[in-house]
């Protein structure tokens, strides 16, 4: 089951944090700690919520506090699961940004208007993000870097974005 369309992704529990209950949170925000903004935060299914609070940096996460979690055992049984804000809760981004779940799904059009696929996925490794398209015209997913360049126009009504590849793609 996926996440409805009111809830967006903003981070994932890395596994326990000590003995008590305390989690190692990955954010997905701009801002990592911001995630404390936004709660309660969701599980993928809708079935748990929980109330967050952060209690200190961590290498490569925060530590955290979650609503009902109270020992080692309940917290590593959550690791690995993502957590989702309500959509109204997070801030309103400006026209030339967008949640990475607005573009997934997406019709991806070249630049005469010829279907080349949709998007499957959003990633970041570190340069950038970048576009997985997959469609039937793709010997293999074509992962485009998501600049202006590449990709001039997001319409979100529409659900369709024109990429304009560089040629080596």
């Amino acid at each position: 089951m996926t996440a409805p369309k009111d809830r967006i992704c903003v981070g994932a529990i890395a596994g326990a944090f000590g003995v008590q209950g305390e989690v190692r949170l990955k954010s997905f925000c701009a801002e990592p700690s911001a995630i404390a903004d936004y709660g309660p935060l969701w599980t993928e299914d809708g079935a748990l919520s929980f109330k967050l609070r952060l209690t200190r940096p961590l290498a490569g996460g925060l530590g955290a506090r979650l609503s009902g979690v109270a020992n080692k055992e309940e917290a590593d049984a959550l690791k690995g699961t993502h957590l989702y804000a309500d959509r109204a809760r997070l801030p309103r981004l400006p026209d030339d940004e967008f949640y990475h779940s607005d573009l997934i799904g997406l019709e991806v059009c070249d630049t005469g208007g010829a279907v080349l696929g949709r998007v499957q996925s959003v990633q970041n490794h570190g340069a950038g993000d970048f576009l997985e398209i997959t469609g039937p015209g793709l010997k293999q997913a074509l992962l485009l870097p998501f600049t202006r360049a590449n990709v001039p126009t997001v319409d979100l009504v529409a659900g369709v974005l024109v990429a304009d590849p560089p040629e080596e793609l």
